[in-house]
């Protein structure tokens, strides 16, 4: 069975058992998207209502403005795979809260490991805190995370501020965009010790 077939089965298998409240107000679930080969994730926070109503990662505002950027490091939607810590649209798109997360966390887990990338890059402060939880986004944006944890293969870790804040504010908006630009050089880095 190749990885597609398997990534569908994963998501098939998880919308039925996943036992998130937010399944009761959600249109329906919101898998990750995506090349299934892919070295690189993106991991955002929750679907919004776009999301929600196409069943797709990233397709409202937030998302035309992540391929945009995608475009701008020479790289389109279906080279890397795009997912969110939570699989349903929370209320008026209030934070997902923690119980919620943890709902959804095992279908995430699952998804990283068949995928296998090289780097996660996580869109947002909610999904880095839930790995790195002491870190500050601030702090840590555009700067490679190295951490082994016991859930997941992959080790490289890169926090970006989320798409959506930056299209309200000009100057993080200027931020992401230089941020974006780091992930072609990180993962030739990452590549090169990995050999």
């Amino acid at each position: 069975m190749d990885k597609k077939q398997q990534l569908k089965d994963l998501h098939e298998n998880w919308s039925e058992k996943c036992k998130c409240e937010l399944k009761k107000t959600a249109t329906q679930p919101v898998p990750g998207d995506g090349n299934p080969e892919a070295e690189i994730v993106f991991i955002g926070e929750a679907p919004g209502k776009q999301e929600d109503l196409q069943g797709r990662p990233f397709v409202g505002a937030a998302g035309k403005f992540f391929n945009e950027m995608l475009g701008g490091i020479k790289m389109r939607r279906e080279d890397i795979y795009i997912t969110n810590i939570v699989k349903y649209r929370p209320p008026n798109n209030r934070d997902p809260e923690p119980a919620e997360k943890e709902d959804c966390i095992k279908w995430l887990y699952e998804e990283l490991n068949l995928i296998n990338p090289k780097l996660i890059v996580f869109l947002g402060r909610h999904s880095m805190m839930y790995f790195f939880p002491t870190e500050k986004i601030s702090d840590v944006h555009g700067k490679l995370l190295v951490k082994k944890f016991k859930n997941i293969k992959t080790k490289h870790f890169l926090p970006l501020y989320h798409p959506a804040a930056a299209l309200y504010n000009g100057s993080m908006r200027e931020t992401l965009i230089n941020d974006f630009k780091k992930i072609p050089l990180i993962l030739k880095k990452i590549k090169s010790i990995q050999g």
